[in-house]
């Protein structure tokens, strides 16, 4: 009998990353010890923004290999989103970890990506990735559910409205009239 691992299942993702127009990090989080030290971390995330700035990937996704690793990345205003998967991971998984990852933080930012709204709004930013993967293995890559996930983790919803801040109140209203129109 076939002994298989997790890993000959499914493909891990050895880091996502959320990078700024000058390749500083916005939100990043790494699952393999590829990089042992912060500043083996930051030397890469500074050598693949460098080997990515000149491509056009605004509309689409794009790949690269780099350091014995693909590197899916896709840009918008002035945010940099990047998946890094093993040499022998599908790069079509990875593409669709990235677009889900890209996707739900335009739900979450109300379209409205950019550094300024993606920095006030770090801590959904962060749970998004923590609903995508977690601990390398890929949990979920459709952004409407990453979305819903996190937005249920960042408001309770059974808080009366006179007990929410604007902002909650506005999104559980939004939350409501999403359900209403969908059923």
């Amino acid at each position: 009998m076939a002994h298989f691992s997790s890993r000959d299942l499914c493909p891990l993702v050895k880091n996502i990353l959320l990078l700024d127009s000058e390749g500083k990090r916005v939100a990043v989080k790494y699952y393999s010890d590829d990089w042992p030290t912060n500043s083996a971390k930051l030397a890469f995330e500074k050598s693949v923004f460098t080997k990515t700035l000149k491509t056009n990937a605004r509309t689409e996704a794009e790949i690269a290999m780099f350091e014995n690793n693909i590197v899916v990345y896709k840009f918008i205003q002035d945010l940099h989103f990047f998946v890094t998967g093993s040499d022998d991971d599908n790069e079509l998984i990875l593409a669709s970890v990235l677009q889900g990852f890209f996707d739900a933080v335009a739900l979450i930012l109300r379209n409205n990506v950019d550094k300024n709204e993606a920095l006030e709004n770090l801590d959904l930013i962060l749970l998004c990735i923590d609903e995508i993967v977690d601990g390398g293995m890929i949990l979920e890559t459709d952004a409407s559910t990453i979305a819903g996930k996190v937005a249920s983790h960042s408001i309770d919803a059974a808080a009366p409205l006179s007990e929410q801040t604007l902002t909650q109140a506005l999104a559980t209203a939004r939350e409501h009239i999403t359900r209403s129109l969908l059923t």
